[in-house]
């Protein structure tokens, strides 16, 4: 397991650091979640991984959070629990603790995913809820266009769909997810009709592949986006996502439970 920065951060990006103002960006869509608590089907405790500011948590199950960064835990709501100080690969539970566990965009960034899928399957005696994107995916987005390095990194961390399969075990589906195109949460596929949001810094900040970019990458995007925008280009090219209620893209919800 990678050790943790000064910030209690576990995987390959100290919040610390760049995740100052993921809450503003990052906000729960109704939609998403939905879905996600449909999948957790009849559950009441729920264990959150990797639960970061809290997205998805649904207010009407028992939800125990884990999260080892101290700048993530401190954006929790107050009508949500504290959050525990743990790290996915290391759940601080017995067997069987809890009817369910979920993970939602984080399973990408634990040092150790497989061991960190056995820990929710150890401590959930039922469904393992996952919210991630396909690596298989992740390049067909117009953003490839205008920063490759930025889908080449989300298709290097995210891991296979059949390396999540095989670590959780048991009867596995996987589902696209539709991206909604007022989707209020803000990870890169969420502005898929909306070109002009991804020239906010904060913005590309809350998504953290762009941690993994310089500022020569980053200047060059926004100066291509900026330029295609103003002269119609990248609307001759993508205009219609502007009006697609949604996009099935790179997410997916994949939901294990024991055989």
């Amino acid at each position: 397991m990678e050790a943790r920065t000064c910030d209690g951060s576990a995987g390959d990006v100290d919040y610390g650091s760049v995740g100052g103002g993921y809450a503003a960006y990052r906000q729960p869509d109704p939609r998403i979640a939905a879905r996600i608590l449909a999948a957790l089907g009849t559950a009441r405790t729920v264990v959150n991984v990797g639960a970061g500011a809290g997205s998805y948590e649904a207010t009407s199950l028992d939800v125990t959070a884990v999260e080892p960064s101290a700048s993530m835990r401190a954006q929790r709501p107050a009508h949500l629990p504290a959050a525990v100080d743990g790290v996915a690969e290391q759940l601080p539970f017995p067997d069987g603790s809890f009817d369910a566990a979920m993970t939602t965009f984080s399973v990408h960034q634990w040092s150790d995913a497989a061991a960190g899928l056995r820990e929710m399957r150890r401590v959930a005696r039922g469904p393992v809820v996952v919210l991630t994107c396909d690596p298989a995916l992740v390049r067909d987005f117009w953003l490839y266009a205008y920063a490759p390095e930025v889908l080449d990194t989300e298709a290097r961390r995210y891991p296979e769909i059949a390396e999540l399969t095989a670590a959780l075990g048991g009867r596995a589906s996987v589902e696209t997810v539709p991206i909604p195109l007022d989707c209020s949460d803000g990870f890169n596929e969420a502005y898929y009709g909306r070109p002009e949001r991804l020239l906010d810094p904060g913005a590309r900040q809350a998504c953290s592949a762009w941690s993994f970019t310089d500022d020569a990458t980053r200047a060059r995007f926004g100066a291509g986006l900026r330029r295609d925008l103003a002269d119609g280009s990248w609307d001759a090219r993508y205009g219609a996502l502007r009006q697609q209620p949604t996009l099935e893209g790179s997410l997916v919800l994949l939901r294990a439970v024991p055989d």
